[in-house]
């Protein structure tokens, strides 16, 4: 057994103790969805940074590098910018209506503004979505578990899964939180570590900014070659930064509004610098990689290959906190809104609080093993985030917006936008697949979701909201 191996048996396992000795506290639903609504500023900034430094933020973010170069840092910086939107402007709010009216998921919060019918359609989206980022997350995991010890992916899918799902399930966003604690140290000493290292043994910055054979623009942190590439991610992942269903019910789990602010307003700065980090790190992969075909790869590789064993073992321990950090918050969105959103509240109404949380342990199990086979069936990382981000965009931005904002909103609005946004996003996506270079599926679909949801609002004859 390789010391990096080693490493990760232990730390996987240490995550699943720390999960389970917390899970001891949980006493019922509310512990489990809302932490008790307890979570002070400093747990809150660790279990949303955990939360959005994933797949995405490491594996992708490098792969996209190795591409682009430093126009990869806005993959990150648009998560970042998101979030200073939900830390500022829409988290506060959330939370107050949280509160007041004992909601514990977004559909709850869709109810209370829009009626059943929209929580019903709204859910749905959430589910499909959710399964492909978690999916992506698990090819990310599996990744790191092939470089370290040659492990297939199938199996490294299944062990990322199981870690993630056995720690979540026995304490919900409680044990999350504090393993999330856990989780960002290692990640960000990790990756402190690495950085100055594999760019030193890459030839020092000069050399990572302008590989031989890439583009000219390389080191050009404004460029952008169109949708999906540099500042053009802004579009892409912001909106669903904003308005993600995890990320919320995070937010309804604080102490005060003040928390909401502080937590997750420093998270997003502390994440705008992160994104260097993976960034850098793809860019030196270039360097010292120049014919790599699978660059998903590309991060566990330099931190195996170009790092001494012990200090390779604890950056990829890092990445392998990325990932499972992220999955959880992806299992704590799918089984809130399985057991509250559908069992709860259609299926079983009179349910016992013992009942909900029993229903909800049961879908994180339901949720990790969805995970597991659509992870064997994307391709990439990138793939199975670009339809998570794009869907969770157009369908929930403008509905809950507006649903904060404009008192006036009712069911018939966030229908229209919820429909025209992800009829757009669709049709821009697959009926042109020679599309201009600007033109973005994502922002179609929003472009789309604002008009519908602007002409309802203009034609509406009463006031219903």
């Amino acid at each position: 057994m390789t010391p990096r191996l080693a490493l990760l048996i232990a730390y996987s396992a240490a995550l699943v103790v720390i999960g389970l000795l917390v899970a001891r506290r949980v006493r019922g639903s509310a512990d489990f969805f809302v932490a008790g609504r307890r979570l002070p500023p400093t747990l809150l900034f660790a279990t949303v940074l955990a939360s959005n430094i994933g797949a995405g933020a490491t594996v992708g973010a490098a792969a996209l590098a190795y591409r682009d170069g430093l126009g990869a840092w806005w993959w990150n910086c648009a998560a970042a910018a998101g979030s200073v939107v939900l830390a500022l402007v829409v988290g506060p709010r959330v939370w107050r209506l949280a509160s007041q009216h004992g909601l514990y998921t977004a559909g709850d919060l869709l109810e209370l503004r829009y009626g059943r019918l929209v929580r019903a359609l709204v859910t749905s989206l959430i589910w499909l979505g959710t399964l492909s980022i978690l999916a992506g997350q698990l090819i990310a995991g599996a990744a790191v578990l092939g470089v370290v010890a040659d492990v297939p992916r199938f199996e490294g899918t299944i062990i990322g899964a199981a870690v993630m799902t056995a720690y979540f399930m026995a304490g919900g966003l409680l044990s999350s939180a504090w393993v999330n604690l856990v989780q960002l140290v290692v990640l960000l000493a990790g990756f402190a570590v690495a950085v100055p290292m594999v760019i030193a043994g890459a030839g020092g910055l000069p050399a990572i900014l302008a590989p031989a054979g890439a583009p000219a623009t390389f080191g050009d942190i404004m460029h952008s070659s169109g949708a999906g590439s540099g500042w053009t991610l802004l579009l892409l992942f912001g909106p669903a930064f904003i308005v993600s269903p995890g990320l919320m019910q995070k937010a309804y789990g604080a102490v005060d509004e003040s928390a909401v602010r502080w937590g997750i307003g420093t998270q997003a700065a502390a994440l705008a610098l992160f994104s260097f980090a993976p960034v850098l790190l793809g860019m030196a992969g270039r360097a010292v990689y120049p014919d790599l075909q699978a660059t998903d790869t590309v991060l566990p590789l330099v931190l195996a290959e170009r790092l001494p064993a012990w200090t390779g073992a604890l950056a990829l321990a890092a990445v392998f906190s990325a990932e499972v950090s992220t999955c959880d918050a992806l299992l704590f969105m799918l089984s809130t809104s399985l057991s509250q959103d559908l069992y709860k509240r259609f299926v079983s109404p009179a349910a016992t609080d013992r009942q909900v949380l029993m229903a909800a342990r049961a879908a994180a199990l339901a949720g990790g093993a969805g995970g597991v086979l659509l992870a064997l069936q994307l391709p990439t990382v990138q793939t199975a985030l670009g339809i998570f981000y794009s869907l969770l965009g157009v369908s929930l931005l403008v509905p809950v917006v507006g649903g904060l904002f404009v008192a006036r909103a009712g069911q018939r609005e966030a229908l229209a936008s919820i429909g025209a946004g992800t009829a757009g996003l669709l049709v821009v996506r697959f009926a042109f697949p020679a599309k201009p270079a600007w033109l973005d599926p994502t922002m179609a679909g929003l472009v789309c979701a604002a008009a519908a949801f602007a002409i309802m609002l203009t034609t509406r004859r009463h006031d219903i909201g």
